[in-house]
């Protein structure tokens, strides 16, 4: 009873004083490394507008997992289960909702297992502290861990005309300065939208953004989550509360990311744009008997998303989505699988290695280029994707089966270029040879096949860029 009143004030005079929720419920004993914290990061924009950066201008690689109904579904030992396998593979952003559901019962069909909903009386107005409290020791832990909260403020059916709305303009913003306020001192991202397009709820979004900016004091970048097959761009690009674009490329089998991101980057002013909710991992899109996606679809979603100018991207398993649990079974239930066994899936090992590539250069310099390819460009499932730095000191082309093509070497700078083929499925790299940036050449990966996805990587061989493989699952300081 002390420890709870204890905790409590804490986090009232944390409010109180502008530094977040930052009474964690974990005992010092088993807190992580101050050096790991990502708490007082304060994301921003870059100054060229296409990806994000902390407070001291370090760029920052957007790595989203999705696990929607982690403030309902795990326990806390299962919550830090659940973060530092994310953690250790390499993402730095977990995506989940506030409000997704009024009872216990959501209407996605799990159970939540806090016994607290998370209003009180279907008023906004009224947020349930035994609710918050639950969602103040995930934020702060996924913090302490290194990761940053992508935080969707309510699902869309809280705001459209269903049995469960429960927002109107007013108490939108009033919700929204709750939470702006509430975290204002962690490391978090905010997304309105819900899932939908902004139909009659328009208005109820934007006052729940405006509440946000003015609850965490313009701390929080915000943005809109939109429905299958859109970008927040279609509806608020212009807008001065939206700090950058989401994008919902949707579940289906060969998903064109990179056309998404290209409408996106091409539109004036320049923001940061993410597919952060591109195909699901074991999804079946069209329904128990279609081919469900798999990690090649997963990598490929990535890679042609990041080279056609992506500040990150996300990630999801459709059985994380519902965070079933081995009670929930017998398994595979429809084809599903228990969370912990999801959170093995092969394509959330490969997201980090994708980050690990680009991070082993300054990727941020990177502009889509497709003029680099001189031969060998398809359609469909063998789409090339391509990108330079914008000093032309390094190029990467993504070749989703392993097809030969040929580059201009011309585009790259200096006079020889070091070549290497980067494996997505393993991480590794494999050596081809320093050549002269002149003419054409052909490259031709070491496998091909239908699965057979491959990255050439093409250095100014005067800047050595590493191509060292780390240690641990995912090492940050490379």
């Amino acid at each position: 009873m002390r420890r709870g009143f204890l905790l409590f004030i804490a986090t009232v005079l944390a409010l109180s004083i502008g530094e977040g929720v930052v009474a964690s419920a974990q005992e010092d004993g088993d807190r992580v490394a101050s050096t790991t914290s990502v708490m007082p990061m304060r994301l921003k924009v870059s100054s060229n507008g296409r990806y994000f950066v902390d407070q001291d201008g370090k760029p920052f690689f957007y790595l989203g997992d999705t696990a929607w109904l982690l403030f309902q579904r795990l326990d806390r030992t299962e919550v830090d289960d659940f973060l530092r396998d994310r953690a250790d593979k390499g993402f730095t952003v977990i995506q989940a909702y506030v409000l997704r559901g009024l009872e216990e019962r959501h209407p996605d069909g799990p159970i939540s297992l806090l016994g607290a909903t998370p209003i009180v009386d279907r008023d906004p107005a009224k947020p349930n502290e035994a609710f918050f409290e639950n969602v103040d020791y995930v934020v702060n832990r996924a913090n302490e861990l290194g990761l940053v909260m992508g935080l969707v403020v309510a699902k869309s059916w809280h705001v459209h005309s269903k049995a469960e709305r429960v927002f109107d303009a007013t108490n939108a913003y009033v919700f929204g300065k709750f939470l702006g306020a509430r975290y204002k001192g962690n490391a978090v991202l905010w997304y309105v939208g819900g899932d939908s397009i902004p139909g009659d709820g328009r208005e109820i979004w934007i006052a729940m953004a405006r509440g946000l900016r003015e609850g965490s004091v313009g701390r929080h970048l915000i943005s809109y989550h939109g429905s299958r097959h859109t970008s927040s761009s279609q509806w608020f690009h212009g807008e001065d509360w939206l700090d950058f674009n989401s994008i919902q490329s949707g579940h289906d089998w060969e998903a064109k990311t990179y056309e998404f991101i290209a409408k996106d980057y091409r539109l004036s002013p320049a923001k940061p744009t993410v597919d952060m909710e591109p195909p699901y991992e074991n999804h079946s899109p069209t329904g128990q008997e279609s081919r469900r996606i798999d990690s090649h679809q997963v990598r490929k979603g990535a890679y042609w998303a990041m080279l056609a100018g992506a500040a990150g991207h996300g990630y999801g398993a459709h059985d994380l989505f519902f965070l079933y649990k081995e009670s929930d079974g017998p398994f595979p239930r429809e084809g599903f699988q228990p969370w912990r066994a999801a959170m093995a899936y092969e394509g959330s090992h490969q997201v980090g290695l994708v980050r690990r590539l680009f991070e082993q250069r300054p990727w941020y310099k990177l502009v889509p280029d497709q003029s680099v390819i001189a031969s060998g460009q398809s359609a469909g499932e063998e789409h090339l994707q391509a990108a330079k730095a914008d000093d032309g000191s390094f190029l990467i082309v993504y070749a989703p089966t392993g097809k030969p093509f040929s580059i201009h070497m011309d585009k790259l700078f200096g006079k020889e270029a070091q070549a290497h083929w980067y494996d997505p499925r393993q991480g590794t790299w494999t050596a081809i040879g320093r050549f002269p940036n002149n003419g054409v050449r052909e490259f031709v990966a070491p496998s091909r096949g239908e699965k057979d996805d491959w990255v050439l990587v093409l250095d100014d061989a005067a800047k050595d860029y590493s191509t060292e493989i780390p240690s641990s699952d995912y090492d940050e300081s490379q």
